[in-house]
């Protein structure tokens, strides 16, 4: 069975001094992109070394995960990947019956 695509990337290992415009123009190239998030500690807002870029289609994030995986930048060797795609999230005590 062939793994299904998707046109979302998970990017690690980035750089405390990496940007979200700097994540854009690293990225821009390979396709249209949807989406730029740098993922950041809420209470310090500093960047917490991962981030997401969303494309348009599955071929340019495919694209740009076998042209920039592995790659140093702002010296550090990053990680791109798919992201994994989550389904609903359901709080951990919730229960089916909550009659009572």
């Amino acid at each position: 069975m062939a793994k299904r695509l998707c046109s979302e990337l998970f990017v690690s290992r980035l750089s405390f001094y990496t940007t979200e415009e700097g994540l854009r123009r690293l990225f821009s190239p390979f396709g249209s992109i949807k989406e730029v998030r740098l993922i950041k500690d809420p209470s310090t807002r500093r960047p917490k070394g991962f981030g997401f870029v969303a494309y348009e289609s599955e071929v340019e994030a495919d694209r740009a995960l076998k042209a920039l995986n592995g790659r140093i930048v702002d010296g550090r060797l990053i990680f791109v990947e798919f992201a994994q795609s989550r389904g609903p999230e359901k709080a951990p005590d919730s229960r089916e019956d909550a009659s009572g």
